[in-house]
């Protein structure tokens, strides 16, 4: 008896280094299919000079990216459970690292939606799905925290990378800074992920701690998909997404509206830098650290709690960005408080669809709710940009972000708990 339980002890804590090393390699991956969402607004003009397009139709490029991303996130899930990740996630992965490369070849709008649209959108669509679906059943009982982390290597990942790439375009060109940097990508992101593994059984000894927040079922996504509940959060995520897809993919362009270019100059803690790099770089540290933060709080007080704090906080940082706008310090600082309020959706969303459906089906019905996204990008790129040139300000389009951030934080605390208390009875 004594022995097979020191066996016991001696596999759960095997089984708990393997885990935390699984959510250091998936944190890994997400940090090298960042820079084609997070950086895409530093090569918005070269590209509309190569294509001689507009904006709004420059814009449609993210727009595919985020929506194959997203729209094919069922099937790709499917994939990654029915195969298993290792495989999947490495292909996803040096598929948004080709796509950049072979963006660098392309002049003109269709191959720019071939190359960084539908490759990258594909690639990392594979990969983030992927992950995430991996780490709620890794972490059962840090659902909030795992997802938080991973996710948080999507936001981190282009704080490494926008100076030095900001810096190699100036120096050599945006084509061979997409080339160099896709292949790089590509690369590490593929080795990360050829380690990747599901749990096998013993390996994850630990039951979820929320009991009385937590599904004592697994829905599949046929079940899951007749329920009001699932399209409460689908409606929420829209209008979420809406607000940081915005401001990722129009920055550079509202920012020069407002008098701000890629020649003004911010000191920060006693250092010259460009504002719109340092703003982008901030972003991503802000937009890196809500996703663990937030997911352990929610952890804590619960996620419906934590979804009112930081959706209304975001709507708070777009209203005092806008009243700001014109200085290159406090646009810095407060673009980074507009991320730190939204990031957190890609940790809260997932692990709570996971506590409410169960984690057997977990990446697939993630799948579904993260399609979501893809009605984000389009309303925050180019429907965005479309107002923007139709009423030549940018004004129609925040104050429509603040009310959906605020309204959808009031949605958590004021509907989508009492419906998810009443659905978990």
């Amino acid at each position: 008896m004594t022995t097979a339980t020191l066996d016991g002890a001696s596999a759960a804590r095997a089984g708990s280094g393997v885990r935390w090393l699984q959510l250091l390699l998936g944190f890994i991956v997400m940090m090298t299919i960042s820079s084609p969402q997070y950086v895409w607004t530093l090569f918005t003009n070269d590209f509309m000079k190569t294509t001689g397009a507009k904006l709004s139709d420059v814009q449609w490029t993210i727009t595919i990216l985020i929506v194959l991303q997203t729209w094919l996130a069922p099937a790709q899930g499917y994939l990654v459970e029915r195969f298993g990740p290792k495989l999947l996630i490495g292909l996803g992965a040096v598929l948004s690292g080709l796509g950049w490369v072979a963006s660098s070849y392309i002049t003109n709008l269709t191959g720019l939606y071939l190359t960084y649209g539908v490759l990258c959108g594909i690639g990392t669509g594979i990969v983030y799905i992927g992950i995430v679906g991996l780490m709620v059943k890794w972490f059962p009982e840090r659902r909030g925290f795992a997802t938080g982390i991973v996710a948080a290597g999507y936001g981190f990942g282009a704080i490494f990378s926008t100076f030095p790439i900001d810096e190699m375009m100036k120096t050599k060109g945006y084509q061979p800074t997409l080339a160099t940097f896709g292949a790089i990508f590509a690369v590490v992101g593929l080795i990360a992920a050829l380690m990747l593994r599901a749990p096998r059984e013993g390996d994850v000894a630990i039951k979820p701690l929320l009991a009385g927040e937590v599904s004592g079922r697994n829905y599949t996504p046929g079940e899951m998909l007749k329920t009001p509940i699932f399209w409460l959060m689908f409606l929420m995520f829209s209008m979420m997404s809406t607000g940081g897809l915005m401001v990722i993919t129009q920055f550079k362009a509202f920012s020069a509206a407002f008098g701000i270019d890629g020649k003004t100059m911010v000191t920060i803690l006693g250092v010259t830098m460009a504002a719109i790099p340092a703003a982008l770089t901030f972003d991503r540290v802000t937009n890196g650290l809500t996703r663990p933060f937030f997911g352990w709080v929610s952890d804590t007080i619960g996620r419906e709690n934590t979804m009112a704090i930081a959706f209304i906080l975001e709507g708070i940082a777009i209203f005092l960005m806008l009243q700001f706008r014109s200085d290159p310090f406090l646009l810095v600082v407060l673009s980074g408080l507009v991320f730190f309020g939204w990031g957190e959706i890609f940790s809260l969303f997932p692990s709570t669809l996971t506590d409410t459906f169960g984690a057997e089906h977990a990446t697939t019905n993630y799948g579904f709710l993260y399609m979501a996204q893809g009605i984000g990008s389009i309303l925050g790129a180019p429907v965005a940009a479309m107002i923007f040139e139709k009423t030549g300000s940018w004004l129609p389009v925040f104050y429509t972000i603040i009310t959906m951030d605020i309204l959808t934080g009031l949605l958590a605390l004021f509907l989508l708990k009492p419906m998810r208390r009443a659905f978990l009875k």
